[in-house]
């Protein structure tokens, strides 16, 4: 008897985080000052993925009619695990603060990672990235499964993943985890800082950008993969979606 595997989704929010390498935030280094923020962002830069973009692996990715292609953003993302612990934690007069997670952020054992595809329209804006670009139904590509953390060597490890990006079978972007601004360690300890992750999150480290500062494209009947030492791939046909 043959057991149906039940596809991964997430089972809490997922975070990306954007300008979080070094080649997009010195692109984008120039605008900084203009309004209306008037500086360089000194957290996180986040965004979220709703439940409707998810697309479990080897799913096909429709584009609405009207539409005729897509940005693809490669990205890994760490998952806080279903079996991490939280715990309180007090001011210094007794005022119970929010709860943060009783994880060290050096335990392999409290994270999984995964590829995604991080799909969106294309935009100009990044400062106010915009739902309607980014959360379209299915607009977020998934592996298999997780991996557990300690596969590559902790977060350590991370820094030496390149990820790559394939179109109908073309290499059309490598990703080197070496250039984040944030590292994976320094990422997860400052979002921890302003909100709390709870078991089930995912956090993409972010996606990067191409030498002129746009992401690789894909049009109906292509075939997107990306790749990493390690993971599980993710696979997806973008078409047309049903009217």
């Amino acid at each position: 008897m043959t057991v149906a595997t039940i596809p991964y989704l997430p089972t809490g929010t997922v975070y990306g985080t954007l300008l979080n390498f070094e080649r997009e935030w010195r692109l984008w280094e120039p605008r900084m000052a203009d309004k209306p923020y008037a500086g360089a962002p000194k957290a996180p830069v986040l965004y979220v993925k709703t439940a409707n973009c998810f697309s479990p692996a080897a799913a096909p990715i429709g584009l609405p009619v009207g539409v005729d292609e897509v940005e693809i953003g490669a990205s890994l993302a760490l998952e806080v695990a279903l079996g991490a612990a939280f715990e309180g934690s007090f001011g210094p007069e007794g005022q119970q603060n929010r709860p943060r997670a009783a994880i060290t952020f050096d335990d392999s054992l409290a994270l999984r990672a995964l590829l995604l595809a991080d799909l969106s329209l294309p935009h100009a804006s990044y400062y106010r990235p915009p739902v309607k670009f980014r959360n379209l139904d299915g607009f977020l590509g998934l592996p298999e499964a997780p991996t557990p953390l300690a596969v590559l060597g902790g977060l350590d490890g991370v820094a030496g993943l390149v990820l790559e990006l394939r179109i109908n079978g073309e290499l059309r972007q490598t990703v080197e985890l070496s250039t984040l601004r944030r590292t994976a360690a320094r990422l997860l300890a400052e979002v921890n800082e302003f909100q709390t992750l709870q078991p089930g999150d995912v956090l993409m480290l972010g996606t990067d950008c191409l030498a002129d500062g746009t992401r690789p494209r894909a049009r109906v009947g292509d075939r997107i993969e990306i790749r990493a030492p390690g993971l599980a791939p993710v696979r997806h046909e973008i078409v047309r979606e049903a009217l």
